[in-house]
């Protein structure tokens, strides 16, 4: 019999044996869980509250990882790991997300994938409903990816980007520009990045102008044992979208990552991914409880 235990995450120490635990189980379908740059992608970046890791808790059989719940961004987000053969810790996983996990009725939302078939069920025996979906896509290796890089652009050399440049690209690559104001200098998120212990920095894609300016940046997250290139984040500074510089960053990690042994190469669920040949993979499903009757 299992000798199953638990116990509550402890960020200083158990991050490499969560990341191992995530690449045993990775499947290109996700049907086990996130593959492992997910939560480290998020643990180094400034945007994601790491005050509330201690609520993410590990299952154990003997010394062995075989479950494990955590948040992202929000942190009222839930998402599961469970090693396959122990699908029947699914319905206690599930009933600790309700009763610990940040985030109340209405609010509290799980994040399972297609495959996580008994988490979905437990879910539902639990009172969760089924609120959405999206279908992110990967591209295969087997495939090339080879679109050029337009004229009056460069690829920065591996090795020579500057973080402050990569930060303002971002800045105004996700719309915060827009929305917030120019950028005010802070480098932060990028230096704890390029700090992650399995950032690929040797590898992101840097694209800049003729002003020397960054115009779009494509993050890399190398997991040989997996056969994974993990691409996070990619975004293209507004006064140049529509060039083709997004796909010539791809093409450029599709060409560095593939003599590596790398197979395939995530994306997203924009519609950008599917013209340039990415195809469905992912299929994520959320599930939230409404507020039980006679509460207020």
């Amino acid at each position: 019999m299992p000798n199953i235990t638990t116990r509550q995450y402890r960020i200083l120490s158990d991050h490499m044996d969560i990341y191992r635990f995530m690449v045993e189980l990775y499947e290109r379908d996700w049907r086990n869980g996130v593959p492992a740059p997910f939560l480290e992608y998020a643990l180094s970046c400034t945007w994601m509250d790491k005050s509330r890791t201690y609520q993410n808790r590990i299952w154990l059989d003997g010394d062995q990882i075989v479950g494990f719940c955590f948040t992202e961004a929000p942190v009222t987000d839930v998402y599961f790991s469970l090693r396959p053969g122990y699908e029947f810790l699914a319905p206690e996983m599930a009933a600790y997300a309700t009763g610990h996990m940040p985030g109340d009725f209405g609010t509290r939302q799980l994040v399972l994938f297609q495959g996580q078939r008994a988490l979905i069920e437990a879910a539902q025996r639990a009172g969760y409903e089924k609120t959405g979906e999206r279908v992110d896509m990967i591209y295969d290796f087997s495939r090339p990816l080879d679109y050029p890089l337009p004229e009056g652009f460069r690829l920065v050399p591996p090795g020579a980007f500057d973080p402050e440049k990569i930060s303002l690209c971002c800045w105004k690559g996700f719309g915060h520009e827009a929305e917030e104001g120019p950028w005010n200098g802070d480098s932060r998120s990028t230096l704890q990045c390029c700090a992650a212990p399995h950032a690929a920095m040797e590898h992101i894609a840097v694209i800049e102008d003729q002003r020397g300016e960054y115009a779009c940046f494509a993050g890399m997250w190398w997991v040989p044992e997996n056969g994974l290139a993990y691409m996070e984040p990619l975004c293209t500074v507004p006064e140049h979208r529509r060039k083709g510089l997004a796909r010539a960053a791809l093409s450029a990690l599709y060409h560095r990552m593939k003599p590596l042994g790398a197979t395939h190469m995530t994306g997203g669920a924009n519609g950008f991914y599917k013209k340039i040949g990415y195809e469905p993979a992912v299929t994520w499903t959320f599930w939230k409880r409404g507020t039980p009757e006679g509460a207020k």
